[in-house]
């Protein structure tokens, strides 16, 4: 079997991080594996090993047309069986009339939760033969969108176990960013963009902070509002508090060393940081948006809270900062929920029923 996929994404976390995983997990059950990205990619340099061939190509976002002729291109070269599109900004269009035209079976993995135009619901998946969703909380909003029931998947996204199921390393940690071994670490590990929630945190703070001096909060990532929200921060005398270390290709080892990761995004597809959290055995508060009810269990192994509830985060850190042994338990229970429901095995297996389903 021959597969190509089309992936976008520049950098390997998120989406392209988890065609990385099948990409993997697809070569060591004998699939052929093409891959279409953009160039200077990280996924592009890091998949040769898993990969037959891999086409660099430019691509210039949602209106470029030239980018439907060099798929066709490829794809006419490559002669694989599937096209499998596993990202948006214009692939997921173009992508699916490049399969359409060349007359191959196709699938595309749709990784987030916000609703799209009727008419452009109506226009796009129709071209494929398969849609997946990465959570329910994605598939709800496709069937209410229209789409028959029948040709919507849920195949979760993946965390590697062994990567994130280290002992927290907290020496090292306070060696990195000179913090004591009396501070209470809280992180949120998401991109600097509105609907991550991190202005919720912002707010909830300061009255974390005066039942508890010692904690510090760490936001880890990168995006447009990096700027702006470490302004506030100062502007709120918060900046020796909150902590923005930016992006980090270690959080296997930082994340076992935090008492809680924070999460309340007002839109998520999923979340792949919480699953590297519960991987990590780190107890997880996370807004009730999305996909994440089905990483953060209420009352298992976190809490899970309205969106925008200023409130009920300040509640919810405190009662787990006031709890050592109820973080021990939600941590352990979260691996437990990771290692059932989010493995890279299950994934690939999932994929490879619809890819015999379809061919």
């Amino acid at each position: 079997m021959h597969i190509l996929h089309i992936e976008t994404g520049r950098h390997l976390y998120g989406g392209a991080l988890q065609v990385f995983y099948l990409l993997d997990g697809l070569k060591a059950r004998g699939v052929r594996n093409t891959l279409v990205c953009p160039k200077g990619s990280e996924i592009g340099a890091q998949s040769a090993r898993t990969t037959a061939a891999v086409h660099e190509v430019t691509f210039a976002g949602d209106m470029d047309l030239t980018f439907l002729f060099r798929l066709r291109s490829i794809i006419l070269s490559e002669q694989p069986d599937i096209i499998h599109i596993h990202s948006r900004r214009g692939a997921d269009f173009w992508g699916g009339l490049a399969a359409r035209l060349t007359k191959t079976p196709s699938l595309i993995t749709r990784r987030v939760d916000n609703p799209e135009p009727p008419w452009l619901v109506r226009l796009k998946y129709p071209m494929y033969n398969r849609v997946v969703t990465i959570s329910d909380g994605i598939r709800k909003v496709l069937l209410s969108e229209g789409l028959d029931q029948d040709k919507v998947t849920l195949i979760h996204s993946a965390v590697d176990l062994i990567k994130y199921g280290n002992s927290g390393e907290r020496d090292w940690l306070n060696n990195e960013f000179g913090f004591d071994s009396d501070n209470n670490l809280i992180g949120t590990v998401a991109q600097f963009i509105p609907r991550k929630g991190h202005r919720y945190i912002i707010e909830a703070a300061p009255k974390i902070h005066e039942r508890f001096p010692g904690t510090r909060f760490l936001f880890f990532g990168q995006g447009p509002l990096k700027d702006e929200l470490r302004n506030i921060c100062r502007e709120k005398g918060l900046e020796d508090i909150i902590l923005f270390p930016g992006f980090r290709t270690d959080l296997e080892r930082i994340l076992p060393c935090l008492d809680l990761l924070l999460h309340p995004a007002t839109m998520e597809g999923l979340g792949i940081a919480l699953l590297q959290a519960a991987s990590s055995e780190i107890p997880i508060i996370g807004a009730r948006a999305g996909g994440i009810p089905e990483i953060v269990h209420d009352g298992i192994n976190g809490y899970l809270i309205d969106p925008g509830d200023t409130a009920a985060i300040v509640s919810t850190v405190l009662t787990l900062l006031e709890d050592p042994e109820k973080r021990r338990l939600f941590g352990r229970a979260g691996r437990r929920i990771v290692e059932s429901s989010f493995s890279i095995d299950a994934m690939v297996d999932g994929y490879m029923r619809i890819y015999n389903e379809i061919q």
